[in-house]
């Protein structure tokens, strides 16, 4: 097992892994910018440090300064947590190709499923279910294009094979608009992302968000954790997620997850991953698989019992997986709000000081946030403090239990987005289960 381990990512995921490396007896290195000197996790850390200025691309995504970091403090791995460089398969290389450890996928692995067209083939060969579309990156002759998106059968949705987050894709509901719509697709992918291929898909118009937690060691075993429903969006930015999925049988749950889980074979996968469906009338179709921890893992976490994070990190060391799959068993329900430091009502940014903290709590609230009285929340990163979880015995307990601990939240000298959750969990439709990927904007006029 390793004896120290850089944190190489700031806020409430630094301190997730902070306590998990602490419960395992494994030393920690805090890396920070200078804004970031008064973390939570910097002040627990057994050492930590100072890697830049302010600015993301001077600090959190300066690849030298994070492997300077590990080399003067003799760590052994880096945990790259989410966000940042944690699905950049040349800090992956760089990590590995220093001598140390990295707590995720191989880097060949995180280019293949980064790359959403070569992410597709390697699902469909491995027999998980995807979007009909192109087939593959379209090609340049006009003619072809027109002939494709006949077949798929429109509305459908361009995408970029390296976007992410919401960013390179664009609806095209006639033939009238296609070829230019995949010509500023190509541009705009080219300019922001370094690939200009283009891929087809028809676009679903009423579907959910479900994904699945995998798990995946070095010796051939992998398992799957059951699903996530994260369809309450806003602009692809979830907001609120939930464990297990509204209205999924056990049946299409084992069905799902022993594909995903034999296709994490198949490619060789390491770590802790993420399988991200559309799901409609009952069918599920891929549309990426992110390599890393979510930050939803906690809703997983407690339905399951499984430390996902614990997990990641005995993977990287070399160690089988704990579990087998039918050491898996599902209990309960498990609800997380995502706290941002926001405006609720235009959702622009709050940064500021924290005057006053006042966290929920009671049986089945679990509170994952780096704020405290008097810490102020820099400008800089995003504007997410922190997750709110709630757990019961079914979703609707689950649901009151967040709709008490939501009532009971105090955070003073900040806006945050609370005053939207407290709405939400009293939304009938939402409370209802089964709410889409659109149901959220169009609820608030976007």
């Amino acid at each position: 097992m390793f004896d120290k381990i850089v944190i190489a990512n700031r806020g409430e995921i630094a301190l997730r892994i902070l306590r998990a490396c602490r419960e395992m007896g494994i030393k920690t290195v805090a890396v920070h910018s200078t804004a970031d000197r008064d973390l939570k996790h910097v002040r627990l850390a057994d050492e930590s440090v100072c890697i830049g200025p302010p600015p993301s691309a001077q600090s959190y995504l300066n690849v030298p300064a994070l492997i300077s970091a590990a080399e003067v403090t003799d760590a052994e791995a880096i945990h790259p947590g989410y966000g940042f460089l944690s699905e950049n398969a040349d800090f992956a290389e760089r990590v590995e190709q220093s001598g140390f450890a990295f707590i995720g996928p191989r880097a060949d692995t995180i280019r293949l499923m980064g790359d959403k067209v070569s992410a597709k083939d390697a699902m469909i060969q491995s027999g998980v279910p995807t979007v009909p579309g192109s087939g593959g990156a379209l090609p340049d002759d006009p003619d072809e294009c027109i002939r494709i998106g006949r077949e798929v059968g429109y509305p459908v949705i361009i995408k970029a094979a390296g976007g992410g987050g919401g960013r390179g894709m664009r609806v095209v509901h006639s033939e009238a608009h296609l070829l230019n719509s995949i010509s500023l697709t190509r541009a705009e992918a080219g300019s922001a992302f370094g690939n200009d291929v283009v891929y087809m898909e028809k676009y679903l118009e009423n579907p959910r968000h479900v994904e699945i937690q995998v798990l995946s060691d070095t010796h051939g075993n992998a398992i799957y954790l059951g699903e996530r429903d994260c369809s309450m969006q806003r602009r692809h930015q979830k907001v609120i997620e939930e464990a297990p999925a509204p209205g999924i049988t056990e049946e299409q749950r084992r069905t799902i997850g022993e594909r995903c889980a034999r296709a994490c074979q198949e490619i060789g996968y390491r770590g802790a991953g993420t399988f991200e469906f559309l799901y409609e009338n009952g069918e599920f179709y891929f549309i990426e698989m992110n390599t890393r921890v979510q930050v939803e893992h906690p809703v997983t976490e407690m339905i399951t019992g499984v430390d996902i994070v614990k997990e990641q990190i005995l993977i990287a060391a070399g160690e089988p997986l704990s579990y087998r799959q039918e050491d898996i068993t599902l209990r309960g329900h498990a609800v997380e709000c995502r706290i941002n430091a926001e405006d609720p009502n235009n959702f622009m940014p709050s940064p500021g000081t924290i005057s006053q903290v006042h966290f929920a709590g009671g049986p089945g609230v679990r509170i994952d946030s780096h704020i405290y009285s008097g810490y102020k929340v820099p400008p800089y990163y995003d504007s997410m403090i922190g997750k709110l979880i709630t757990w019961g015995e079914d979703r609707e307990s689950a649901l009151a239990r967040m709709h008490t601990a939501l009532s009971e939240m105090v955070i003073e000298g900040i806006k945050t987005n609370i005053p939207l959750h407290q709405e939400l969990v009293r939304d009938t439709a939402f409370r209802a289960g089964g709410t889409n990927i659109h149901y959220l904007e169009k609820k608030l006029g976007l």
